[in-house]
C-alpha cells in the first residue's frame, strides 16, 4: 500500500487510541467532521497542513507528515555545490584577481585603483553607505528593479579591488561580496534561484578572495534557505548542520542553527527542532554575535531572529495557536519602513490565526498586508500567501474571506508583460 493511502487508517488508529471520536477531534483541529472522515476512509488525501495538525495534536512525532511528503529527489534537493553551468551574471573569481576595470568605463565609471588606494579618498565609505541604503531600499521595491543595478554594482566594486594595490583590495572584495549576496537574496524574492544560488556562490568566492573564510559557510545558510522553500527538509537540514562548526562566528552558527530547525519542522520532528532553536537563541544572543562585523549578516530588522523562528517553526509543527502568540508578540517590534519583512512574518501570523480558526482577525491581517504586496512582490512570501489562500478555502461561508478573495487573487496571479 503507498504511504499516502496508509495515511487514512493510520490517522484513525492514532484518534482511536488518543480515545477520541470523531466530533471530538474536528473541533480540536477546525475542520470540516466530514472531510477528515473521507480522509480516514482514503477517499480524499491529505494536505500536509492537514497531516501537520494531526501529527502535532496526536504526537505522532512527524509520522503521519511523512506518509503524506513525498521525499526529495537528487534532482530536486537543491543541495548541488552550484547551479548547472555558469550564470550570465556573475563576475568570476578569475576576474576578480585580475581583470581590469576596462569594461567599467562603458558604465561611466572612470575610477581606477588609485581611487580606492588615497587614504583621504571616501570612494569605499560611500559605497560603504551606499550598500546600506540599497538594503533599506529593498525593503520597500520589487527585487527585479534593484537587480540591474546590485548586479552591476558588484561588478563595478569587484573590477575596482582588481585594479587596487594590494593594502586596499581586501576590503573591496569583501565589500563586493556583501553586494553579491544581497544580490542573490534579491534573486531569490524575484523568484530566480538557479541565479540566487549563483550569485551565493559569487558571493563566497569575492569573500575567500577578501581574505574572510566565513561568507561561504553563510552561503550554506542561504543556499539551505532556497531547499526550504522548495519543502526539500533533509536538504535544508544537511546545509545548516555543514555551517555549524565551532569555528565559525556565533553569527553565522545560530542563523544555520536556526534554519536547521526550520528543517526539522518542515517534516514535524519537534525534538530536534526545538533543540536547534535552544542552540539558535544561545549564539545568536552572546555578545560575540552581537557586536560582530558590519554590515550585519542576515536580517538586520528582527530584533529577536530565533523567536521569530520559534513562531515560524510552531507553525509547521501543527501547533498553530502557540505560533500565532509568538508571532504577534514579535511582530510588534518589526521597523514600519521593513515592508518586506512585515510582509514575510505578516502573513505567517495571518496563517497561524487561520490554522486555529479565528478567521476573521486572519482576514483582518492580510487585508492589510495584501495592499503593500504589489510594491515589495516576493516569491518567497507568496508561497505564504498561497498557503494561507489554501487554509482560509475551508471557510467560503466567511463573508470577511469572501471579501478577501479578490484581493488574494490579484497577489497570486502570474505577472504579465
Amino acid at each position: 500500500m503507498s504511504t499516502t493511502l496508509r495515511f487514512g487508517p493510520e490517522l484513525r488508529r492514532l484518534r482511536v487510541e488518543a480515545g477520541l471520536t470523531l466530533t471530538e477531534f474536528s473541533v480540536a483541529l477546525n475542520y470540516d467532521k466530514g472531510h477528515l472522515s473521507k480522509v480516514e476512509r482514503g477517499e480524499r488525501f491529505a494536505s500536509p497542513e492537514l497531516a501537520r495538525r494531526c501529527d502535532a495534536f496526536l504526537g505522532a512525532d512527524g509520522e503521519l507528515q511523512r506518509l503524506v511528503t513525498r521525499p526529495a529527489t537528487d534532482s530536486d534537493s537543491g543541495t548541488a555545490e552550484s547551479p548547472a553551468g555558469p550564470s550570465r551574471w556573475l563576475v568570476g573569481r578569475r576576474v576578480v584577481l585580475s581583470a581590469g576595470t576596462g569594461t567599467l568605463i562603458d558604465l561611466g565609471l572612470k575610477l581606477g585603483g588609485q581611487a580606492l588606494c588615497s587614504t583621504d579618498n571616501p570612494l569605499l565609505p560611500s559605497l560603504r553607505m551606499q550598500f546600506d541604503q540599497l538594503r533599506k531600499l529593498g525593503q520597500s521595491t520589487a527585487p527585479k528593479v534593484l537587480l540591474p543595478l546590485l548586479e552591476a554594482q558588484t561588478r563595478m566594486i569587484a573590477g575596482l579591488a582588481a585594479d587596487a594595490r594590494s593594502d586596499s583590495r581586501a576590503p573591496a572584495l569583501l565589500l563586493a561580496s556583501r553586494f553579491a549576496e544581497f544580490t542573490g537574496w534579491m534573486a531569490q524574492e524575484a523568484g530566480d534561484n538557479d541565479a540566487a544560488l549563483g550569485w551565493t556562490g559569487e558571493a563566497a568566492e569575492l569573500a575567500r578572495a577578501g581574505g574572510d573564510p566565513y561568507l561561504g559557510s553563510y552561503a550554506l545558510v542561504r543556499r539551505a534557505l532556497v531547499t526550504m522553500y522548495g519543502g526539500d527538509a533533509a536538504g535544508t537540514v544537511a546545509l545548516a548542520r555543514r555551517a555549524q562548526s565551532s569555528e565559525l562566528p556565533p553569527r553565522i552558527r545560530g542563523l544555520a542553527a536556526q534554519r536547521e530547525a526550520q528543517g526539522h519542522a518542515l517534516v514535524g520532528n519537534e525534538v530536534d527542532c526545538l533543540r536547534s532553536l535552544d542552540r539558535a537563541r544561545e549564539l545568536l544572543a552572546s555578545d560575540d554575535a552581537r557586536n560582530g562585523a558590519e554590515p550585519v549578516i542576515g536580517t538586520s530588522h528582527v530584533r529577536d531572529p530565533a523567536a521569530m523562528s520559534t513562531g515560524w517553526c510552531l507553525h509547521d509543527l501543527g501547533r498553530p495557536k502557540a505560533a500565532a502568540e509568538v508571532l504577534d508578540r514579535e511582530y510588534l517590534h518589526l521597523p514600519p519602513h521593513a515592508l518586506r519583512t512585515r510582509a514575510r512574518y505578516g502573513f505567517r501570523r495571518s496563517l497561524a490565526h487561520a490554522a486555529s480558526g479565528e478567521v476573521e482577525h486572519a482576514c483582518a491581517i492580510a487585508g492589510d498586508l495584501l495592499g503593500v504586496m504589489p510594491a515589495v512582490p516576493s516569491a518567497t512570501v507568496n508561497s505564504d500567501v498561497r498557503r494561507l489562500a489554501r487554509e482560509l478555502s475551508r471557510f467560503r461561508s466567511s463573508r470577511p474571506v469572501r471579501d478577501l478573495q479578490p484581493a488574494l487573487a490579484r497577489v497570486l496571479a502570474p505577472a504579465h508583460g
